[in-house]
């Protein structure tokens, strides 16, 4: 198995992780004000990176100046962004429709790898990617929804994409080469001083937080947060930032399916359709590389 088509697998369940957030985000909304949950998740992943840290003996980062300000910038939209915006439209909007919309999360991050990080993707890469919002249109095409579309949870859901999109490419912009692992944590803590802060002006205590939140903040907080983390640092450190934007169609596929089998909301036809197109253009991209090693070291294709 070639080391770009082992970047490609971790990708793959990375993305699949982030589409569970959607359903655990909607959970979450009816319990926890976002900020507020936010901090939690972090409080509750960074003792476990900090363990893993300590058991596999990552070394400590030597970053740059620069290189502090992209980790920051990485942890205010990934970490914090993605997640309170998240929360916050999913007041307003149902998890399918969200499903949806965190399908614009290709086109969303190709356009970022193209235009920030100055990548010429290969033509492969760019009909991959037409495949995936060809997919995303399709779910989008829904005559037969029964349910009002909220314009502000829309907006507040696609602002989390931006973030996301941002949160998920911006490691290809760090000079130092940082261990997933390590990056991972550093993402949780910057988050967490954050998230943490305006977390006190939303008052939790005064309001009433369910069970059913606090759990699905713990599941956030250890799945799609740690395991989705580092499996996706590890994956982008193998492929480029365009090749990576095709894996992020699987999240909408993932959120549409867990919102259909854990929260009964319905699924139709045409979004079937549309979740075979994006598995298509995964799987159209993985196969190749299974079958050539990759020409480009990490290191090399991170700059």
């Amino acid at each position: 198995m070639s080391k770009q088509f082992q970047g490609y697998l971790y990708l793959s369940l990375a993305m699949l992780l982030v589409g569970s957030t959607v359903v655990a985000s909607k959970i979450i909304a009816s319990g926890l004000p976002p900020f507020t949950a936010t901090a939690l998740r972090f409080a509750i992943a960074l003792p476990l990176f900090l363990v893993l840290i300590r058991l596999t003996a990552t070394p400590s980062p030597r970053a740059t100046r620069r290189d502090w300000v992209i980790l920051l910038l990485q942890a205010g939209a990934g970490s914090v962004g993605y997640t309170t915006l998240l929360i916050s439209g999913l007041k307003f909007t149902p998890a399918t429709d969200a499903g949806v919309i965190i399908g614009t999360l290709p086109v969303v991050s190709a356009a970022i790898a193209i235009v920030v990080l100055g990548e010429r993707p290969q033509r492969s890469v760019l009909l991959a990617v037409a495949l995936a919002a060809a997919g995303v249109l399709a779910i989008v095409f829904r005559p037969d929804a029964d349910h009002p579309h909220s314009l502000a949870g829309s907006a507040l859901i696609f602002g989390a994409v931006v973030c996301e999109g941002l949160f998920i490419l911006l490691n290809k912009r760090l000079k130092t080469e940082i261990p997933p692992l390590a990056l991972s944590s550093l993402m949780a803590g910057l988050g967490g001083a954050i998230a943490a802060p305006i977390a006190l002006t939303e008052l939790p205590w005064t309001g009433q937080m369910t069970v059913s939140a606090i759990a699905a903040v713990v599941y956030y907080a250890l799945v799609p947060t740690v395991g989705g983390f580092v499996l996706w640092y590890a994956g982008l450190a193998k492929v480029s930032g365009s090749e990576a934007s095709v894996f992020t169609a699987l999240a909408p596929v993932s959120a549409v399916l867990l919102a259909f089998a854990v929260l009964g909301e319905p699924l139709a036809l045409n979004q079937l359709l549309g979740i075979g197109c994006v598995l298509a253009a995964v799987v159209g991209i993985g196969l190749p590389a299974s079958r050539t090693p990759s020409a480009l070291s990490p290191q090399s294709k991170a700059q």
